[in-house]
């Protein structure tokens, strides 16, 4: 199977370009106004409308109101909701129902204290986003470039709704994050950038061979 990528928060028309040349199948687009990686809604539209087919284009929204997913969603082509903040279960139930699109919903994962959240998520979203919970004094939910202690997931790559593998990957640890996980999909966004926000598109292709490099790789021996 597949090693599926995610490039988040894109920002320039190159960057675009870059994540659908490495062959990744999503791509973010961040409206967070406190994170590096935001970009507006116009920028959005017009990034949207130039994506190649092939490229899932994703908005990431942080406990956004009605107001804002409804601006969102009726002025930018996309093709799936990643809610990233402290949204309930009934919430994310609540933004797939009134936005018709698929949601993926973000775990920040510490300890094994914060697994059950996982399950709980499972039930009303579409697919999962296994993140590294922030510090507390954190601005930003994600993208801080944390990772968590990846053997927590060993022998559990079997939730009921797809899953993907985020926090503080790089082309030079994400195979061994795959091998330790069985994630089958991975999400990087500080790790492929030249300064915060700024894609770098050499990056971008390196961590794309970097995750499907663990596809081929023989078996090791334990």
């Amino acid at each position: 199977m597949d090693i599926r990528v995610k490039i988040c928060g894109l920002s320039r028309p190159e960057d675009v370009a870059a994540t659908a040349a490495a062959g990744a199948v999503y791509g973010g687009f961040v409206f967070f106004p406190k994170s590096p990686r935001n970009i507006s809604i116009e920028t959005a539209r017009m990034l949207a409308i130039d994506t190649p087919p092939g490229l899932a284009k994703v908005a990431l929204v942080v406990n956004p109101d009605d107001a804002l997913l409804d601006a969102i969603t009726g002025a930018v082509p996309l093709d799936m909701i990643q809610l990233h903040g402290s949204e309930s279960p009934e919430r994310v139930a609540e933004v797939r129902a009134r936005t018709g699109l698929p949601v993926m919903k973000a775990v920040g994962i510490r300890d094994a204290a914060d697994l059950p959240a996982i399950d709980l998520y499972a039930q009303v979203a579409d697919q999962l986003l296994i993140d590294a919970k922030p510090p507390k004094d954190a601005t930003l939910p994600g993208g801080n470039g944390l990772a968590f202690d990846w053997r927590l997931l060993q022998g559990r790559k079997y939730w009921t709704k797809p899953w993907m593998l985020a926090g503080g990957l790089t082309s030079e640890n994400v195979a061994e994050a795959v091998r330790l996980t069985g994630a089958r999909q991975v999400d990087v966004s500080s790790g492929v950038e030249s300064a915060p926000g700024v894609k770098d598109a050499a990056k971008i292709a390196a961590f794309a061979r970097a995750a499907r490099a663990e596809e081929t790789a023989p078996p090791r021996l334990v």
